[in-house]
């Protein structure tokens, strides 16, 4: 069978035509890669350089160093607040024994006060002997030495702490003050604690001129 050279050949072209047509569809069919025609993500900002990482053993050391240091300062604190309650201690201790010690002067030494003021009342009639004078002295000097100190002077103003007023003798111009005028009794105290107060009589200032009309 003699074929048509023309019509094989048109066959041929409509064959590669169809194949040229085929290629590009195929081509914009296709589903584009993944990526193809976008931007690049930037890269986020690199963390910055920490440094190298302390070996395990120093990190060891460094917590049981914080530890020790903890448990040192809260040693600290205890003995500081021992200290403090020693101290509190002592100071009751010191202040009872005080008043003890006084308590048992003041035992000893009240009914002696009687002995002082007969004593007083011969020296001021210049009644003591010579003998009497020097066994008065001692006494007053042994009780004297066991804390009971004597106060009480005429002229002194006149304290209700330290003073009983027993009477009032009128007023006093050269005074400003109520003032002791005469002391009948003397008083007498063991440190800060009065045995018995001065006995005493007492005088007023004079009260100021009323102006004449």
């Amino acid at each position: 069978m003699t074929q048509d050279p023309h019509g094989s050949g048109d066959e041929a072209g409509e064959v590669a035509q169809e194949a040229e047509v085929e290629v590009p569809v195929r081509e914009q069919g296709a589903p584009a890669p993944a990526g193809a025609g976008a931007e690049p993500a930037p890269d986020p900002d690199p963390d910055p350089d920490p440094g190298p990482a302390p070996p395990p053993e120093d990190q060891a050391a460094d917590d049981e160093l914080a530890v020790a240091q903890m448990e040192a300062a809260e040693r600290l604190a205890d003995l500081q607040r021992l200290q403090a309650e020693f101290v509190n201690y002592k100071r009751r201790v010191d202040r009872d024994r005080e008043v003890l010690a006084q308590n048992a002067r003041y035992q000893v030494l009240m009914p002696i006060i009687d002995v002082l003021d007969t004593i007083d009342r011969a020296r001021e009639h210049d009644d003591l002997d010579e003998g009497f004078r020097a066994v008065a002295d001692q006494l007053e000097r042994v009780v004297a030495g066991l804390g009971m100190v004597k106060f009480g002077e005429a002229g002194e103003p006149f304290d209700p702490n330290l003073h009983e007023a027993l009477s009032h003798i009128g007023e006093d111009p050269e005074v400003e003050v109520t003032t002791c005028k005469v002391v009948a009794k003397a008083g007498y105290r063991i440190g800060d604690r009065v045995v018995r107060a001065a006995q005493v009589l007492v005088v007023d200032p004079a009260a100021p001129e009323r102006p004449t009309q």
